[in-house]
């Protein structure tokens, strides 16, 4: 929960400017290594690099194909590290699911672009109030 704080203000900056300031996910690291350190939740230090790792590698295709922003890979790359790699593919498919409703609404609109953090939001969010939700649904 503490990551919406930080995910709500890139939403904010994103909707305005089109673009997410290097400082969220610089500070999402920042807190993620200071939870690891200190043990206040369950991601270790392996599972924070894999994370990481995980969304810089698939965000960072997505990017290079033309369907993120930098501070878009940058954002899911600071969440990985924080909520590790299990959780951040749950996350990324919520993520893909809004982004394609937000697809259809820029569609409708006669836009081809538009801001991609609000579906990094609400997959972050429904995660957050449904953890492992999406392992259920595909696994029964």
């Amino acid at each position: 929960m503490v990551l919406l704080v930080p995910v709500g203000a890139a939403v904010v900056w994103d909707l305005r400017t089109r673009e997410i300031p290097d400082w969220i996910p610089l500070a999402i690291l920042g807190w993620a290594s200071l939870a690891t350190a200190a043990g206040l939740h369950q991601v270790t230090w392996t599972g924070g690099v894999m994370g990481a790792l995980l969304g810089l590698g698939l965000a960072g295709a997505v990017f290079y194909l033309g369907g993120l922003g930098g501070g878009d890979v940058k954002l899911l790359a600071a969440i990985g590290a924080a909520v590790g790699p299990a959780a951040l593919l749950s996350i990324l498919a919520w993520t893909a699911a809004a982004g394609a409703v937000l697809a259809l609404v820029a569609l409708a609109r006669g836009q081809r672009r538009f801001a991609y953090g609000p579906a990094i939001a609400v997959g972050l969010l429904v995660e957050a109030v449904w953890p492992g939700g999406l392992a259920h649904v595909l696994l029964g």
